[in-house]
């Protein structure tokens, strides 16, 4: 008897959600574009509008960025401290967290440039060796509308651990 409030807590929690998501996608659509004059002359039509940063997409990927941080860190070393005696936790959660540290260091140092710029179909290339050649307005090619830093971050982040 117990189980019918139970499943109907789930039901109404699915139901809200997927309202939510309807809601969402609906306030996503493109609205209808008004008619224009026409141009006198055309512009070149050729060249495509350079991708400009955005904010939001910045603010979204630095939130999801912490958030997974937050939620990886911790739990890599809870995890593993829950596999050792008591007096080994600490050392075993000092080791996780030193050992994030280091993969971060190497990531950002030699990892992202062969992952993530072009260059040979196995390795990848160099150009952001060291970071070199990354400014504060760099924008990769899978990710044109945040900064290349941010993008790097957020790989950083997503690594399996």
């Amino acid at each position: 008897m117990k189980s019918v409030p139970l499943v109907l807590q789930r039901l109404m929690l699915a139901t809200s959600i997927l309202l939510l998501l309807t809601l969402t996608a609906g306030a996503q659509a493109p609205a209808p574009a008004a008619p224009t004059a026409p141009a006198a002359a055309p512009a070149d039509v050729s060249a495509p509008a350079a991708p400009k940063l955005d904010s939001g997409d910045t603010a979204w990927m630095l939130t999801s960025t912490a958030l997974v941080l937050m939620m990886t860190i911790p739990g890599l070393a809870l995890f593993y401290g829950g596999m050792v005696r008591k007096m080994n936790v600490l050392t075993t959660v000092m080791q996780s967290f030193a050992v994030t540290c280091l993969v971060t260091v190497l990531w950002t140092v030699v990892t992202y440039s062969f992952a993530f710029t072009p260059g040979s179909p196995f390795l990848g290339g160099t150009s952001r060796f060291l970071l070199h050649g990354m400014t504060f307005d760099a924008v990769n090619d899978l990710a044109k509308t945040i900064p290349e830093s941010v993008y790097m971050c957020f790989q950083r982040s997503s690594l399996p651990r």
